[in-house]
């Protein structure tokens, strides 16, 4: 992986990370993550117009993603509803990237090295470790949010592995990128058709939400779906995890979530992974 890519996907996780804390400090979770996907979508409809359709090969593994972005985006504000960001953020993208390497080789053809596959445990191993918080997540809220977040990481593992061979068979990455989040968005929103009015209300206070987490989401994947293209999923995918670094900071200074001792030291195996995988 050149250092380019490595940069682009470091950003892409600091934008992960962003729009993720700004569902979290909404007052209405569900609300909030459906003006994010709303805000992606808009913005992607924009600039469609000037792009080319992705290839005609590509479009089956479109509407799969889009399914399991839908349910995906609901099962994130279930978990952020249960349990804090410093919980359910590390289970969900800490237990995909496994996921994905041990599925993408199959898939993809991909060869991965030993030293690749322990920088993925090293990743992997520091998200989840700082989702263990003692008797804390022990309670009846954490248990669900345990539960709802390791479902949705299957979801994104699944996403992850479908776009890593739809963008690679549209020929137009960015074009690929457009039409998931626009589509997306609309069938997310026929979906809540039920509380168009209370989303509008919303909509009216945390129009600002919607727009930024809207650019932060989609910005993010496509930026991490354009380094698909340039290094093996699996590798990117753990890489991108390193949002949690950004992650822990964001909970501590803007949500006022604590990070100890613990939490520190799992901080420092993430760090770890990522050094390795730069130069495995």
């Amino acid at each position: 992986m050149s250092g380019a890519t490595v940069l682009v996907v470091l950003l892409a996780a600091v934008l992960h990370a962003s729009w993720n804390a700004l569902v979290k400090a909404g007052p209405d979770k569900l609300l909030s993550t459906v003006l994010v996907a709303a805000g992606a979508g808009a913005l992607a409809t924009l600039v469609l117009p000037f792009v080319a359709l992705p290839a005609a090969a590509s479009w089956p593994w479109l509407a799969g993603s889009v399914c399991c972005h839908v349910a995906s985006y609901r099962l994130v504000a279930a978990a952020y509803a249960h349990g804090d960001m410093g919980h359910a953020y590390p289970l969900m993208r800490g237990s995909a990237p496994l996921l994905v390497a041990l599925a993408g080789v199959t898939l993809h053809g991909e060869s991965l090295r030993w030293l690749q596959y322990g920088a993925i445990a090293l990743i992997c191993g520091g998200v989840l470790a700082m989702s263990l918080q003692g008797r804390a997540a022990a309670t009846p809220a954490a248990r669900r949010a345990t539960s709802v977040a390791l479902l949705n990481a299957v979801l994104i593992a699944c996403y992850t592995l479908i776009d890593g061979t739809g963008v690679r068979l549209s020929g137009a990455p960015v074009a690929y990128t457009l039409w998931l989040f626009a589509l997306t968005a609309g069938l997310l929103l026929l979906a809540l058709a039920g509380k168009r009015h209370a989303l509008l209300a919303y909509r009216r206070q945390y129009w600002k939400t919607g727009l930024l987490g809207g650019f932060g989401t989609m910005a993010s994947y496509g930026l991490a779906l354009w380094a698909m293209t340039m290094a093996p999923v699996a590798v990117v995918a753990a890489l991108r995890e390193t949002s949690i670094l950004f992650a822990a900071i964001i909970a501590r200074v803007f949500l006022r979530e604590q990070l100890g001792p613990h939490r520190l030291c799992a901080v420092g195996l993430i760090a770890a992974g990522a050094v390795t995988m730069r130069f495995a």
